[in-house]
């Protein structure tokens, strides 16, 4: 008989690892996981480890593993085909590492200057290439993009292809202020826009912040969000100890056919992060009472316009503020936005800028 597998998870870097062992470690029901990644080494470790914290915490989750040489379309339909999954998750990019800050190159300084939305197309591909995988999958699973899902997920719904939601950013808010509240705190609906986050990297005296999350507590929408909950504390790096695990109860009521609530990132291809429900097997916006479901998007559209990646209902991208002046020091034509048609020129475009600055140290 072909192995079965509940959730296909892509990738074997931090996040991904950081997925799969608290799924391994909590997750309340029976499941099967396969690590899928292109270091055959780092995915049989994943494994080892996966399985090792599943019998430890005695969740009877099932771990294996599957080294590819490439997660391209044809070899990850292929495997989705033969397994079956209910869920696809991708952790998995072609951003590549980074240098040490200590002597960065040209690339790091560019990533640096520009912020997250200069490796829009670069978060992409690997995203696209699964997406395009999952579409011709019969059953269709879920699939949850995890690279820069605010605007990544625009581009795949943009492209005509199957996204979920992402996980993250909007939740890395709402679980903190949760956190914050303890116990028995009343019910919690945030819009949170990836940059959001930003202010609470910082140590509380040195806290600024353009864009603040909206938050409503109770049906009551606060108006004193970043004193109220000053002391969430935000690492530099990303915040994944709290990323990854948001992603748990929503995959297994998604593996379950059991409805959740919650909060993504990326719903349907929407910019930005909200509240949302699962039910009936989909996913759809939970928003405040006194708040539209258009009101909601069009806030979250209009955080990233200042300074993105906006994705337009012409299927193009185009770059706005310091990541559109980054990028246009660096290559006016990439810096013109991208269709989504053309992408695969302009990701051979950002992929050759990528290893001409990567020479300059």
């Amino acid at each position: 008989m072909p192995e079965r597998a509940d959730v296909v998870l892509c990738g074997t870097g931090s996040f991904a690892a950081r997925i799969l062992f608290d799924l391994a470690a909590t997750a309340p029901r029976d499941l099967s996981i396969i690590v899928v990644g292109r270091n055959a080494f780092r995915a049989a470790w994943l494994r080892t480890a996966g399985a090792a914290r599943a019998a430890m915490f005695d969740t009877g989750v099932r771990v294996s593993e599957r080294g590819v040489d490439t997660l391209s379309i044809d070899r990850v339909a292929a495997l989705l085909s033969e397994v079956r999954p209910r869920l696809v998750v991708n952790a998995a990019s072609a951003q590549g590492g980074r240098v040490s800050p200590v002597r960065p190159d040209g690339w790091t300084r560019f990533e640096q200057e520009g912020g997250l939305g200069v490796t829009a197309i670069l978060q992409a591909r690997l995203s696209l290439d699964i997406s395009r995988a999952v579409a011709a999958t019969r059953p269709q699973p879920h699939f949850v993009n995890c690279c820069y899902p605010d605007v990544v997920n625009g581009m795949i719904a943009a492209a005509g292809l199957p996204i979920a939601c992402g996980i993250g950013n909007v939740a890395i808010l709402a679980h903190a202020f949760a956190g914050l509240l303890g116990p028995g705190h009343g019910r919690l609906q945030l819009l949170a826009q990836h940059t959001a986050l930003a202010a609470f990297r910082h140590r509380q005296a040195e806290r600024t912040c353009k864009i603040a999350p909206r938050v409503w507590l109770d049906g009551r929408e606060l108006d004193d969000v970043h004193h109220r909950f000053a002391a969430v504390q935000l690492p530099p790096e990303p915040a994944i100890d709290i990323s990854g695990a948001s992603g748990v109860p929503l995959f297994v009521a998604m593996v379950a056919g059991e409805d959740w609530r919650g909060y993504v990132p990326g719903p349907g291809g929407l910019p930005g992060g909200y509240p949302v429900a699962l039910r009936n097997d989909a996913i759809a916006l939970d928003v405040p009472a006194d708040l539209t479901r258009q009101e909601a998007i069009g806030w979250n559209a209009a955080s990233e316009e200042p300074d993105g990646v906006v994705v337009g209902t012409d299927g193009r991208g185009r770059y706005t503020g310091r990541v559109e002046a980054t990028m246009c020091a660096a290559s006016p034509d990439l810096a013109a936005g991208f269709a989504m048609r053309d992408f695969a020129e302009a990701d051979r475009a950002l992929t050759h800028l990528r290893a001409r600055l990567r020479e300059q140290v």
